[in-house]
């Protein structure tokens, strides 16, 4: 039976003590309210479905997403640490004041809508969610803050839009090796061939080390992959001439085996060489703003298609785990299939 009682500051104090339960202590300002609580948890009891949700109700998202920092995002790879700093910031910007009790579907939907709005891409968006609902997932099963239920499980996400269909023409890559080419670090342009001629993806790339490249049998070794499968990636030529560019860099430090460096961190560790800021300067300057480099994959993955290789084939080199996510990823030039199809019927007449 629960124990009602007024505190000297004049609001209620509702106490449950129950054989086979903790206490559960908690004040309101009026004795009805402390009444309800006490008839509705004591109601729980006794059908085994009561939640301590003190926990909940105490921490805010902003406290819950700090932890989450200490805790979980150590844990991820390199790449997709950085990219969570953002989206953290804006889920905090959103949500930090509440409790993590007080998040409903309502909330994240009003959150989902508001971001869409602000003219964020639907996959930003759906990243955003992504987040916030691993951080409820990790706050139930491993924190144990007392929640009944992930809240992000129940809002509908933004659909992922079509996929990129940006190819790179002939022109457009001289004018861009070329421009590539005048800056003063020739790494630079190493990395930007590398991913047109292999198909890697830029953590691929800038993760390369001494150790996984067989120069004489034109191999790379890959181990840190998105997909955390492992894969052996045939070199080009040109690709082979390249990394062998690379590994007979004059200036490379002995103190790392990182096959594309950057300067020592706070840490004294180098770091893989960052070329964003560059990269993006370059192609503002040449007019092609809107080529990311990840289309530079796409460019090279179609090529090899066009190249007469199998889905299976392309698929080993490439690492897609899915035919469907393949085909995604490939876009074959329209007047190269005119020929193919001009070579078809010469051979059916």
């Amino acid at each position: 039976m629960a124990t009602i009682t007024k505190t000297p500051s004049g609001t209620w104090k509702a106490v449950i003590r129950r054989s086979g339960w903790p206490s559960a202590i908690k004040t309101f300002r009026t004795k009805r309210d402390a009444e309800d609580w006490a008839r509705g948890t004591e109601d729980e009891m006794v059908r085994g479905v009561y939640i301590q949700r003190g926990p909940s109700e105490k921490t805010t998202i902003k406290e819950a997403l700090e932890r989450y920092q200490r805790e979980i995002v150590p844990t991820k790879k390199e790449s997709t640490q950085r990219r969570e700093g953002a989206r953290m910031r804006e889920l905090t910007s959103y949500f930090g004041k509440y409790s993590l009790a007080a998040i409903t579907p309502d909330l994240i939907a009003k959150f989902r809508d508001f971001r869409l709005a602000q003219g964020k891409a639907n996959n930003t968006v759906r990243l955003e969610l992504a987040l916030l609902g691993h951080l409820f997932t990790v706050a139930i099963k491993e924190w144990h803050v007392g929640l009944i239920y992930n809240p992000v499980a129940n809002v509908r996400k933004p659909s992922p839009g079509a996929g990129r269909n940006r190819r790179l023409t002939s022109a457009e890559q001289k004018k861009l090796l070329e421009a590539i080419d005048q800056h003063n670090n020739p790494m630079l342009g190493w990395i930007v061939r590398l991913a047109i001629e292999t198909g890697m993806r830029q953590s691929e790339i800038l993760g390369l080390r001494r150790s996984q490249i067989d120069i004489g049998r034109r191999i790379v070794r890959l181990v840190d992959t998105k997909n955390d499968s492992a894969r052996t990636v045939p070199l080009t030529k040109a690709a082979t001439e390249v990394l062998q560019q690379a590994l007979d860099n004059p200036i490379r430090p002995i103190d790392t085996n990182l096959i594309f460096f950057g300067e020592p961190g706070k840490t004294g560790e180098r770091r893989a060489y960052q070329f964003t800021k560059v990269w993006n300067r370059i192609k503002k300057r040449l007019g092609l703003a809107d080529l990311h480099f990840h289309d530079l994959r796409h460019e090279a993955v179609s090529r090899l298609v066009e190249g007469g290789l199998s889905d299976q084939e392309v698929a080993s080199i490439s690492g897609h785990k899915s035919m469907q996510m393949l085909r995604r990823y490939t876009h074959l030039r329209a007047e190269d299939l005119v020929s193919r199809l001009d070579d078809m019927r010469v051979v059916i007449n």
